[in-house]
C-alpha cells in the first residue's frame, strides 16, 4: 500500500515562494508518475503539475507555468513542487498523487488517473 503525506504549504504574500514536499512510503519508482492538483474553495480540483518517475519528463498546467517547478528525489521517495512568484489565486488546497504511467503524457492531467492521493496541505497567498 502506498502512502503519501504533503507537507510544507502556509501562508505567504503575493510575490513569494513556497516549497512543497509529498513523502511517498511503499511501492514508488519506475513506472509511476507523480503529480499536484490544487482545489480551491468553491472549485474544481485542477491539475498542477506531474513528472514521470522514470525519465523525469515533467508537465505543467497552463497557469503555472514559468513560475513552478516539479522534481524528485530517487533516494528519499519524495516529490517537490517548488512555487515561485505566487499570486492570489493560486491559493488552494494542493494534493500529491501517484498513478500508473500509462505510456502518455496525454493522462497526467485527469485525476481519475491516479490510484494514490495525499491528505493535502493549505496554501494561502494573501494580496
Amino acid at each position: 500500500q502506498v502512502q503519501l503525506v504533503e507537507s510544507g504549504g502556509g501562508l505567504v504574500q503575493a510575490g513569494g515562494s513556497l516549497r512543497l514536499s509529498c513523502a511517498a512510503s511503499g511501492r514508488t519508482s519506475v513506472g509511476w508518475v507523480m503529480g499536484w492538483f490544487r482545489q480551491a474553495p468553491g472549485k474544481e480540483r485542477e491539475f498542477v503539475a506531474a513528472i514521470n518517475w522514470s525519465d523525469e519528463s515533467t508537465y505543467y498546467a497552463d497557469s503555472v507555468k514559468g513560475r513552478f517547478t516539479i522534481s524528485r528525489d530517487n533516494a528519499k521517495n519524495a516529490v517537490y513542487l517548488q512555487m515561485n512568484t505566487l499570486k492570489p489565486e493560486d491559493t488552494a488546497d494542493y494534493y500529491c498523487a501517484m498513478g500508473r504511467w500509462r505510456g502518455s503524457g496525454s493522462y497526467v492531467y485527469t485525476g481519475n488517473e491516479y490510484d494514490y492521493w495525499g491528505q493535502g496541505t493549505q496554501v494561502t497567498v494573501s494580496s
